[in-house]
């Protein structure tokens, strides 16, 4: 039965669950599933529609994205006005500089907030990348190591074991000894990942040959810094590894719909949005291997999370509809033992402010983050095969660490596999720009090229296109933030995100340290330099510093907003991502990230929430634990008690309450 359908069922069913799950994308789905496999009985509730577990469904949206003008990430997938998502389009540069923003996010910081996300069955991990890299050890003391930022109250050997259990999920495709050897990753000595990496394109091939034992330097007195091009970990289906699992190998999931479709990346150029074949993880792979102890609720947007005036947790209020163009809301309740928010970071915060809940340290909605992204891009002496394959099958590791990590923040970089497409729109705009129609309604337009000119010239320019992209690591600063403006609410009533954001002097400098590096490695490759920064209508995130212009744009790595830590007065979470102030309360994902590092997020949330499922199983055993009822005796047989007992003879002690329970357990050290 697909998910969608049991949706149906649970919208006429019980409304009494163990769990209610609220956002069924990557958190959501591992969180359900894990649950549902021990036995309890979840609901999860997606706002949005539940169209792309079938076929049928996969196949709408790539016609809908073969046919979008602009190819961008949520291009595929049909808007909806009940549960609207952030758009990158929805920001426009202003020509002296500056933003307008339109759209779902209200947004009034210095620079906009760039990152979009996706509220669908499925979440934003419908159209990502699918990149998997794991954190570096030092990512989780950052305050202790070098000064900045907030620390975690876990360490990377906490989460590796959930690490791999997370790429055993997910189907991670890689190398982990070249993980090992090139970046420093601790593994267990014979681990392997379920399957061989994906092959390293053309491109990475021309860019090694050129790098690999070169060194670089971010200004004319630091040190030298060696280049090496590396593989990096795929979630997308490759050749299984016969020696994963101590020999048993890996079986790939095939696409949602049509199990045995997709078992092998085919090379498709459209991971972002969409992968054709359905190579790519998607959380809807995991949701088909769910059990019918697992309810999903699509067209149910969560307004409130539901709590006594003793702060405990009764379930969540959620609004039902049919149309999502004209959506006619009917407000429902489900009750839960526990609830965990598994929204996105910006989701999370939104619904914790709108329900007046776990906001002791006031740091709900704090601390947003995310890899500004910077981008530079040029064109090789000869053909180096753009667009074949993923958009990046490998990068430089070099700067996510060392002694510059201190004064400014550091970065990786992924080499570009699309062209021109992510900076400059090609290979559209290339074929506009030499058809002659301009870029802006007020130029007037030039003489163009057509024909077989036209062909030869797209021929020679866009085979030879090729651009970097430096991920900085962005630090949590408080007054990046999350609010709520009553007066701005969207279609079914529910305030939207008013955003706060900027850059930090600190990530700035890591900009310009990756601009400095980049006019390195462009001279290393001879490459011809075409990065150009300036204000204007697609640059929304232009800015100066020094006296350089810089671009930055958002890489939907969404993080903070409900940070974990030590203590209910500083954090939101603990490091089970459990709200300090409601113990039956969780909020997982990236928004419990207290520092995001340099690697993409995604691998380290599924972990983070696999880790998540083994606390909320043994805070739902406590409270369904069968009661033990002993005859209380006689009064004459009452044995007396001992010297230490402090109650009266005949007394039977008070059992423990869920409370108790809740509070006992809630303050229990790190395992």
């Amino acid at each position: 039965m697909s998910p969608s359908r049991r949706g149906e069922e649970a919208r006429h069913g019980s409304h009494r669950y163990d769990v209610i799950v609220v956002g069924a994308g990557l958190s959501g789905s591992l969180v359900a599933k894990r649950l549902g496999d021990q036995g309890w009985r979840v609901l999860a509730l997606e706002a949005g529609t539940s169209t792309l577990d079938t076929w049928p469904g996969h196949l709408d949206a790539l016609d809908r994205y073969y046919t979008a003008s602009a190819k961008v990430p949520n291009s595929p997938y049909r808007p909806n006005a009940a549960a609207p998502s952030p758009d990158v389009l929805d920001l426009e540069g202003l020509p002296d500089g500056g933003y307008r923003a339109h759209g779902y996010f209200v947004q009034n910081g210095a620079l906009p907030y760039g990152t979009d996300y996706l509220r669908a069955n499925g979440g934003t991990a419908l159209h990502w990348m699918g990149l998997t890299p794991r954190m570096l050890p030092e990512d989780f003391a950052v305050r202790r190591t070098f000064g900045y930022g907030r620390d975690w109250p876990i360490g990377y050997a906490d989460l590796e074991s959930h690490y791999r259990a997370a790429e055993r999920e997910l189907g991670v495709a890689g190398d982990a000894q070249e993980q090992a050897a090139a970046i420093g990753l601790p593994f267990p000595g014979d681990y392997v990942y379920p399957m061989r990496p994906i092959p390293r394109t053309y491109l990475d091939d021309v860019v090694a040959a050129r790098l690999d034992g070169a060194t670089v330097q971010e200004s004319g007195d630091s040190p030298d810094i060696p280049l090496r091009v590396v593989t990096t970990p795929h979630a997308r289906n490759s050749t299984p590894d016969p020696r994963y699992d101590h020999g048993r190998g890996y079986r790939p999931a095939g696409a949602a719909g049509l199990p045995n479709y997709g078992e092998r990346c085919v090379g498709n150029a459209s991971c972002v949005p969409i992968c054709p074949v359905q190579a790519k993880y998607t959380p809807l792979k995991t949701q088909a291997t769910w059990n019918n102890r697992v309810r999903l609720l699509p067209h149910a947007v969560a307004g409130r999370v539901l709590a006594d005036g003793n702060g405990r947790i009764l379930g969540v209020e959620y609004q039902t509809y049919d149309d999502p163009a004209a959506p006619v809301p009917t407000t429902r309740t489900a009750e839960a033992d526990i609830v965990v928010l598994a929204a996105h970071a910006i989701e999370n915060a939104r619904l914790l402010l709108v329900s007046r809940l776990a906001n002791h340290s006031d740091q709900v909605g704090r601390n947003l983050m995310d890899h500004p992204t910077l981008l530079t891009w040029g064109l090789m002496g000869h053909p180096v095969g753009p667009f074949r394959g993923p958009g990046s099958t490998a990068g430089l590791e070099s700067f996510r660490s060392g002694p510059g990590r201190r004064t400014r923040a550091p970065f990786r970089i992924e080499i570009g596999n699309w062209g021109w497409g992510w900076p400059a729109g090609s290979p559209a705009s290339d074929v506009a720009r030499l058809l002659g129609i301009p870029g802006d309604s007020g130029q007037p337009r030039e003489r163009g090229t057509f024909g077989s000119e036209l062909r030869a010239t797209l021929g020679r320019e866009i085979g030879r296109q090729f651009s970097l992209q430096f991920a900085i690591e962005q630090d949590a600063e408080e007054r990046n933030r999350v609010t709520l403006d009553p007066r701005r609410r969207d279609r079914l009533g529910n305030p939207r995100p008013v955003i706060t954001y900027d850059l930090s002097d600190r990530v700035k400098r890591g900009m310009a340290a990756a601009k400095s590096v980049s006019d390195e490695i462009f001279g290393l490759l001879d490459a011809d330099d075409r990065t150009v920064y300036g204000p204007g209508p697609f640059t929304p995130g232009w800015f100066r510093f020094g006296d350089r212009d810089y671009v930055f744009n958002g890489a939907g790595h969404g993080a903070g907003t409900h940070v974990m830590g030590d203590s209910r007065d500083t954090s939101v979470v603990d490091h089970w991502q459990r709200c300090w102030d409601h113990p039956h309360l969780y909020a997982v994902g990236c928004g419990s990230m207290p520092s995001i590092g340099t690697s993409n997020p995604s691998l380290t949330m599924a972990a983070l929430a696999l880790r998540s499922s083994e606390r909320i199983h043994r805070d739902l055993t406590e409270l369904h634990r069968p009661v033990t009822v002993q005859p209380v005796p006689a009064p004459d047989a009452v044995p007396p008690p001992p010297p230490d007992a402090g109650s009266a003879p005949g007394r039977v002690p008070a059992p423990v309450t869920h409370q108790d329970t809740r509070r006992d357990t809630h303050q229990e050290g790190r395992p």
